[in-house]
């Protein structure tokens, strides 16, 4: 009996003289799928206990999974989450790093909102993967240096560009780990800064007209619509740092 979202289903499992015969879509004595693991995995993220997880699964399969197996299962998600922390990096040099950090609700006891810091790499060929996370109290600066150490101790060498918010002191932390690295700030953040300087009634217009700097398509035609931008919206020239 294979336990699924659907409910408990009844499978003939053929049998040979060699016992050779293999499922190709179960493993051999499985009980449930990964449909119901997942879910498990999930409850437990939202800060549910096992016990308390055992006791819905008896309910809506019933089946009795006891607090250890629960545990079990969710103890597999942190094996793969340290696999990942502890990997060495296949590419060695990335165009542009994004740091970020988010605010996500976490029970420790009790549960409080807490930073989670995002590495988002682009490399050469144009593709995108989430180098690293990691999560702290608060966003703060030696949170930032341990994660960036992680990525170059594990093989990364050179970034050409960071991208990041206006966190004070990360600009520093990150020049004595990439010396050789560029900053900017996330536009995005830039945009938010300028549009809290303007009237409501004026703000699409402005958001249009920076747009127009970011989807420019050479460097000749960015500088004449920044420079189209800052004629016009002089109230916000020194935002830009120019």
């Amino acid at each position: 009996t294979i336990d699924t979202e659907f409910g408990p289903i009844n499978i003939t499992v053929p049998c040979d003289r060699k016992n050779k015969f293999r499922n190709a879509l179960f493993e051999p004595y499985s009980r449930r799928t990964d449909t119901l693991e997942s879910m498990i995995i999930k409850m437990y993220s939202k800060g549910i206990t096992t016990r308390e997880i055992a006791d819905l699964v008896e309910r809506m399969y019933g089946d009795c999974y006891s607090p250890t197996t629960v545990s079990n299962i969710t103890k597999q998600v942190g094996n793969l989450v340290e696999e990942f922390h502890d990997r060495t990096f296949k590419h060695s040099q990335y165009v542009c790093v994004f740091l970020d950090a988010t605010y996500i609700p976490l029970k420790r006891g009790t549960v409080e909102c807490e930073a989670v810091n995002i590495a988002i790499g682009i490399r050469s060929d144009g593709g995108k993967e989430v180098l690293d996370f990691s999560v702290a109290p608060n966003e703060n600066g030696e949170a930032w240096r341990e994660l960036l150490e992680s990525l170059r101790n594990r093989g990364i060498e050179q970034v050409q560009l960071f991208i990041a918010d206006g966190f004070i002191g990360l600009e520093n932390v990150i020049a004595k780990i990439y010396p050789t690295a560029k900053f900017q700030r996330c536009l995005v953040h830039v945009l938010r800064n300028l549009t809290s300087h303007v009237r409501k009634s004026d703000m699409r217009d402005l958001m249009s007209e920076f747009k127009e700097i970011r989807q420019s398509e050479s460097l000749e035609e960015a500088k004449q619509a920044l420079d189209n931008f800052i004629l016009k919206w002089q109230i916000v020239k020194f935002k830009l740092n120019i």
